[in-house]
């Protein structure tokens, strides 16, 4: 069972852990094998971070399907116009698949065992409102479609694995729509990166940490076979249904008119709906005795390096707590 945090590609975030060394000792100290990376925009020299990198998150849009379909009234009606998402995601829509493309070509290149891609599509207004202008199944087809061509070139050495969000898409929460992903998914090496704070993001009623993970066990069982696909966990926990069934529904007040001031005000609620805190009750650790994921991913939240890790010492003593055994 392969432990990380999750982590910034970037110099100058590595540098204020501690640097490489002081970092990776930090980790080993902690009972973590390395971080899980994603981009951060700058080059990556992958023989400086592949003694330190155990898996790698892929770039993603949260809001990517009608500019992928070129319906261009609903673009402009999100964005402002089709001019500013032309602007906002660099090109037109071909340029998403190169992004993805250049993105696991980076994975490869560090050597990671597996990469991580979203399955989901949510615009800014959506992750308010709760309104959904896509299906699931809408979702998870054209999703499917990506991934397929995003894979079908690449050597069956790297894991694929497709990750939950609480939008429309793959929540975990229904099995046929889990079926229709995985059974669509042609690369041989797919599985499940459970996103555990995301499926409890799903249930507004749940009050504790123990009605969280006893939500997540029934969801395991209800997907019977399709549950053994889960090869990994992005792991915390979110209780965050008090304050999402009280401001969920609408936009706020005095919501901005120009998109990138409106994405920066969603940032700040999508925080407080994804908590990413670190799990507590030491009963944490019979979901990862159930599931026995290959990878673990203390997928948390911070301020700073020292809250970060911080937090991570805190769930790894919960998880040793409930006898979770650290090789």
């Amino acid at each position: 069972m392969i432990h990380s945090l999750n982590f910034p590609l970037s110099k100058a975030a590595l540098e204020a852990y501690g640097g490489l060394d002081g970092f990776t000792q930090r980790l080993k100290t902690l009972g973590f094998n390395g971080i899980e990376g994603i981009w951060s925009g700058e080059p990556i020299a992958g023989e400086f971070y592949r003694g330190i990198v155990s898996g790698y998150h892929l770039t993603f849009f949260t809001d990517w399907l009608d500019f992928v379909r070129e319906d261009w009234i609903k673009v402009a009606e999100k964005f402002g116009s089709k001019e500013r998402a032309l602007e906002f995601f660099g090109g037109g829509p071909e340029v998403l698949m190169q992004y993805y493309k250049d993105d696991l070509a980076r994975a490869v290149s560090l050597g990671v065992p597996y990469t991580v891609f979203h399955v989901s599509d949510v615009s800014l207004e959506e992750s308010y409102t709760y309104k959904w202008l896509h299906t699931d199944e809408e979702v998870t087809e054209a999703a499917v479609d990506v991934v397929n061509e995003l894979t079908k070139d690449l050597a069956d050495g790297l894991e694929f694995l497709v990750e939950n969000q609480w939008c429309a898409g793959f929540k975990f929460t229904d099995p046929k729509i889990t079926a229709m992903l995985l059974d669509g998914i042609r690369y041989p090496k797919k599985g499940i990166m459970l996103d555990t704070g995301h499926l409890m993001n799903c249930n507004w009623e749940l009050k504790t940490q123990l009605d969280g993970i006893e939500y997540i066990e029934a969801m395991l069982k209800a997907h019977g076979d399709y549950a053994d696909y889960v090869r990994g966990l992005h792991f915390s926990q979110s209780l965050s249904g008090e304050f999402t069934k009280k401001y969920a529904g609408r936009l706020p007040e005095n919501y901005p008119e120009d998109y990138l001031d409106r994405f920066a005000v969603n940032y700040e609620f999508i925080r407080m709906v994804d908590r990413h805190a670190p799990w507590t009750n030491p009963e944490a650790a019979r979901l990862l005795a159930k599931i026995k994921p290959a990878y673990v991913t203390h997928e948390l939240a911070y301020k700073s390096p020292e809250g970060h890790l911080d937090a991570a010492a805190v769930q790894m003593e919960a998880l040793k707590k409930g006898g979770l055994k650290i090789e």
